[in-house]
């Protein structure tokens, strides 16, 4: 079975820096069609301003709490490349929370900011992907929708709680869209990652210097990955040699949540 995706189509999400630029890049050099979304204009005109406009790279730049921004990025995906076949959810932020303010307002954020559009534009994607394979009138697979999660899902940390929660509740929204669109031969799976140098976390290591050696201390193969390093997994994912595969939680974290870091042995 083949991992090539050239000639299909991709949208991108978070995909102006980090690990969706880098998911963007490798999927466009792989000969796809490639829709990179994000709301930093400014960034993604330094990333892409003289590939734009080629034969396989566009960039879309809105806000996708908006309901109309998600019908634009798909009207402009279509408008460019005829047809959608992959998408890529990799818009995600981490924020702090203290998990006894009341006041506190990063789960509102983080759900509002991550779960609940990721959920909007999978629906829309999903159902032209749908409209696309009825007028094929094939047996073949239909589209693939891959969502970046985290392992934050599985694990608790007080001062990132929502970030936590809001892990979680995306992993669970790939597993239920994953049995809802599967007639629809519309797979979703999810790549939830740790150890990764992604925008977020190059931010926070920058103003926190200790934390990396933290980081790799409790990663077993020792380092923090590179965003290209999962680039792979997700062209994985969205080719044909995964499509037997849906409603997965890929983890890419360098072995990481196999370590139980409390120290002593009692449990």
């Amino acid at each position: 079975m083949s991992f090539s995706i050239s000639g299909k189509t991709a949208i991108v999400t978070g995909s102006a820096s980090g690990i969706g630029l880098a998911i963007g890049k490798q999927f466009a050099a792989a000969g796809a069609n490639v829709m990179f979304a994000d709301t930093d204009e400014k960034a993604l005109l330094s990333e892409l301003g003289a590939q734009a406009d080629e034969s396989n790279i566009r960039y879309f730049a809105g806000d996708l709490r908006e309901r109309l921004t998600i019908a634009n990025l798909l009207s402009a995906t279509i408008d460019a490349f005829d047809e959608v076949d992959i998408l890529v959810n990799g818009a995600r932020q981490v924020v702090p929370t203290d998990p006894l303010d009341p006041e506190d307002e990063s789960m509102e954020l983080l759900l509002n900011e991550t779960l609940l559009p990721t959920m909007r534009l999978s629906q829309q994607v999903a159902r032209r992907m749908i409209k696309q394979g009825e007028q094929r009138d094939s047996s073949g697979p239909n589209g693939a929708i891959i969502n970046l999660s985290s392992i934050a899902a599985r694990r608790s940390h007080p001062e990132l709680m929502a970030y936590c929660v809001a892990s979680a509740a995306l992993d669970q929204l790939t597993r239920s869209l994953s049995v809802s669109l599967a007639p629809h031969r519309v797979r979703v799976n999810s790549i939830a990652f740790g150890s990764v140098m992604s925008a977020s976390m190059q931010a926070t290591l920058k103003d926190n210097r200790a934390y990396r050696q933290d980081i790799e201390r409790h990663t077993p193969l020792g380092r923090i990955a590179s965003p290209s390093e999962l680039t792979e997994a997700a062209q994985f994912l969205a080719s044909d040699a995964a499509a037997f595969m849906t409603g997965q939680i890929v983890t890419l974290d360098g072995g990481r949540t196999l370590l139980d870091t409390v120290a002593v042995p009692v449990h």
